[in-house]
């Protein structure tokens, strides 16, 4: 079975792009399909048998189709493909590769090009909820040459601006799923945690780096390498997910929504030391955060928690507010994570005894790496054709 697709990158995450319409049907024989077309399950862990990248950043997966008799120009349905398990979670939504769904509609033809930037406006079917891309285009055509930089991402290119509209309530339906800016959750083994869950573009649960015996100055592999800390930081995930009903138990929330909620670790400015081994000076940042993907420590930070971050930190009384330092100009927040600095801009309301989040926005790079078909055995998706 061969089905055309192109492999893009959109800030720090990379994929496969389909067709829609190029797809099985069958929602169970396209799982299969894109299962073995990534190389998943793979009990190693390396994905050798597809183009998988053997990380949750290089394991994600998009699906494209017309989406204008939704008031819009493309739809984007985002899967989060297991590594070393038969599951594509498509429960929550991936913000980085959402900067490169206005190219591939520019690209693909699917929308209209208005040089010198095309704005393409779509829907993410995950969440229900819409982003505006606006797209530099010149002679018709994504114009990928720029010197905005990104960190965890080498070189330069042009600067993408994403607005997140009206991005609370993604999964849970509510921007405090709890209905409280904190809570104190009861974690098997561990007692009570202090944390905040907050749901925009992506469910987050927010704990210091403190309460789970951590200083903000670990690097990722000194994370990931701890098995008993990789244990404790799931059960606070797991947790959480049953508290605000996205799993019936800690089970299966760890077997059944691995990405939702994801767990952001969070405190205030401090030095620390960078994945490329230079060192981020705490001048610059309003905190210092890492989150977790799929059970490993992100290398920098997934865009969909930096939107819900930023968030957070404009709603006074969350952790993450509590533990932001300085003053930021029209809600300008700026994340220190193990690849650098992520500047993200969040408008936040007071709603009756509530808030409402008109638009979140941020800026990444995003760019076509190859275009071609993949090809899976028949025998490993079912005798049935796309």
């Amino acid at each position: 079975m061969q089905v055309p697709a192109v492999l893009m990158r959109g800030g720090t995450s990379r994929g496969l792009f389909f067709h829609d319409s190029d797809l099985p049907a069958d929602p169970e024989l396209r799982d299969r399909f894109i299962l073995a077309a990534y190389g998943s399950p793979d009990p190693y862990r390396r994905q050798v048998d597809g183009v998988g990248g053997a990380t949750s950043a290089t394991s994600k997966v998009a699906i494209i189709a017309d989406g204008r008799h939704l008031g819009v120009d493309v739809t984007y349905e985002f899967g989060q493909v297991s590594i070393d398990c038969p599951l594509v979670d498509r429960t929550g939504t991936c913000g980085n590769m959402s900067a490169a769904v206005g190219i591939f509609a520019v690209e693909e033809g699917l929308v209209p090009v208005t040089d010198p930037v095309t704005r393409v406006k779509f829907l993410n079917l995950n969440t229900g909820k819409s982003v505006t891309a606006h797209v530099p285009t010149r002679d018709g055509r994504y114009d990928p040459a720029g010197d905005f930089s990104i960190p965890g991402v080498p070189g330069t290119g042009a600067s993408i601006r994403l607005d997140y509209l009206h991005p609370g309530g993604a999964v849970t339906g509510a921007l405090l799923p709890t209905g409280r800016t904190v809570d104190e959750v009861e974690v098997p083994g561990l007692g009570a945690v202090e944390m905040s869950v907050v749901d925009a573009a992506n469910p987050l649960l927010f704990v210091r780096w403190e309460a789970l015996g951590l200083d903000g100055t670990e690097l990722p592999d000194e994370i990931d390498s701890d098995a008993a800390l990789l244990s404790r930081l799931e059960l606070v995930r797991a947790a959480a997910g049953v508290h605000i009903g996205t799993a019936p138990s800690v089970e299966e929330a760890t077997a059944r929504t691995p990405s939702v909620p994801k767990l952001a670790l969070v405190g205030a400015p401090r030095d620390y030391p960078l994945a490329d081994g230079m060192v981020q000076h705490r001048k610059g940042q309003t905190l210092r955060a890492s989150m977790m993907s799929m059970g490993r420590l992100h290398r920098s930070f997934a865009l969909s928690g930096a939107i819900c971050t930023a968030v957070a930190a404009a709603i006074p009384g969350t952790v993450v507010s509590q533990v932001a330092e300085g003053e930021a100009p029209e809600g300008e927040i700026r994340i220190g994570h193990p690849s650098g600095v992520l500047p993200m801009t969040a408008r936040v309301e007071r709603e009756g005894d509530g808030w409402s989040v008109p638009v979140v926005s941020g800026y990444r790079t995003a760019r076509r790496l190859m275009t071609g078909e993949v090809v899976v055995p028949d025998w490993k998706v079912g005798a049935v054709h796309a």
